[in-house]
């Protein structure tokens, strides 16, 4: 049986959840976008926005320029998690194999096994859309295919509404006329390289073997040759309750960039606990702990530093992250460059213990972390913080 997989696509997802909210912005340009930070980048645009040249990761500052008087709003990103949490809810009726993103509208399925109960996967794709825009008013581009590549290249072919059907069999001839560009997996660098050898379209680049391929891709060559076929065996991570062992995430990664680049070693605490306290947020949301962490540091001239330390035992609470990660900034930080980014992971994760250890005495973090956690999904992010958050950027 050929696999079927729908991919279904709320384009610019935030921006359809804040304009279902306000009706009146719709139709109108609208970035979202943190305000109040010398370097925010544009998270999200609305269609017309796009149509200006203002894209994802854009300066705020340069969006700006290209139109004054364009509308801003702050990013909601418990909403979104929310919206998000509900929609995939509605897809549970159909298969147990769901894989999404948390914020960016984007929803995978696997409905092989499911064609004898609800019929064509384009049927169950058609009453998804239905669903989606009924009970949430959000119309979703949808395509079907035979794995998570092609539908994904489909979508975007329709953007930003529509829905495209690739049958099995056609992917090679559904991608060869294709810009490189268009390729999911592929990185900026890897663009670039083929650019290089003047090869701009998909079926001009499989003219390429795996040897050739080899020269500049090395052990990445034999999956790029593959996507360059519309070949992907990547199964869609089934969707599992938090806490179940099924379809655990591999890392969770939190990122925070400084207003201004900086040294200041209390700015550099105050970045990386609030980095911590992300992590440990999803941690326990999930019923999950680290066992490893990886701190990421960059620079204002570009180059990064890492270290890495592991945990024992696994820890989930905002304090006992910190502690952990706290020496991993001495050990990434060797030079008087100012850093402009950090970024700290959270590796080799498991089910959060349920039982304390016989040796060691329990803590009050794990406490103390669960009840700051309730008062801000009651009261919001910013109603409760610790005294390291209180201190202002460059000071």
């Amino acid at each position: 049986m050929e696999r079927a997989i729908i991919h279904l696509n709320i384009a610019d997802f935030a921006v359809a959840v804040e304009t279902n909210l306000q009706p009146a912005l719709a139709g109108y340009p609208l970035i979202i976008a943190p305000s109040g930070a010398p370097r925010a980048v544009v998270y999200d645009m609305s269609e017309e926005a796009f149509r200006q040249g203002i894209k994802k990761g854009m300066p705020l500052a340069r969006a700006k320029r290209l139109n004054r008087k364009i509308k801003i709003l702050p990013p909601s990103f418990n909403r979104y998690e929310k919206i998000m949490k509900a929609l995939c809810k509605e897809t549970t009726a159909f298969t147990p194999l769901i894989e999404s993103g948390s914020l960016d509208g984007h929803i995978y399925l696997d409905v092989t096994g499911s064609s004898r109960l609800f019929g064509p996967s384009v049927d169950m794709a058609f009453k998804l859309k239905k669903t989606f825009k009924k009970t949430f008013n959000l119309d979703p581009i949808w395509s079907v295919a035979t794995n998570k590549l092609v539908a994904k290249v489909a979508t975007r072919m329709v953007k930003p509404l529509g829905e495209y059907i690739v049958t099995p069999g056609d992917e090679a001839a559904f991608l060869a006329p294709l810009p490189i560009h268009m390729l999911p997996g592929l990185e900026k660098n890897d663009i670039h390289t083929l650019h290089e050898f003047n090869l701009s379209q998909i079926a001009q680049a499989r003219s390429l073997s795996i040897k050739q391929l080899e020269i500049p891709f090395e052990r990445r060559a034999p999956k790029i040759f593959n996507r360059l076929r519309g070949i992907d065996p990547e199964p869609i991570r089934p969707y599992a309750p938090a806490g179940s062992k099924r379809g655990l995430p591999s890392s969770v990664k939190a990122d925070h960039e400084f207003e201004n680049d900086t040294n200041d070693l209390d700015q550099l605490k105050k970045g990386l606990y609030r980095a911590c306290e992300t992590i440990g947020y999803i941690l326990r949301r999930q019923k999950l702990a680290a066992r490893t962490t990886v701190l990421i540091l960059s620079y204002s001239d570009g180059v990064q530093h890492r270290a890495a330390s592991k945990f024992s035992p696994p820890a989930s609470s905002d304090t006992d992250l910190f502690q952990q990660a706290r020496p991993l900034l001495n050990n990434a930080w060797k030079r008087r460059v100012r850093i402009r980014h950090i970024r700290l992971t959270a590796d080799s994760l498991c089910p959060e213990l349920t039982q304390a250890d016989l040796f060691t005495p329990p803590t009050k973090q794990a406490g103390l972390s669960r009840a700051l956690d309730c008062i801000r999904e009651k009261f919001g992010h910013g109603s409760i913080c610790t005294g390291l958050n209180l201190m202002p950027e460059g000071g």
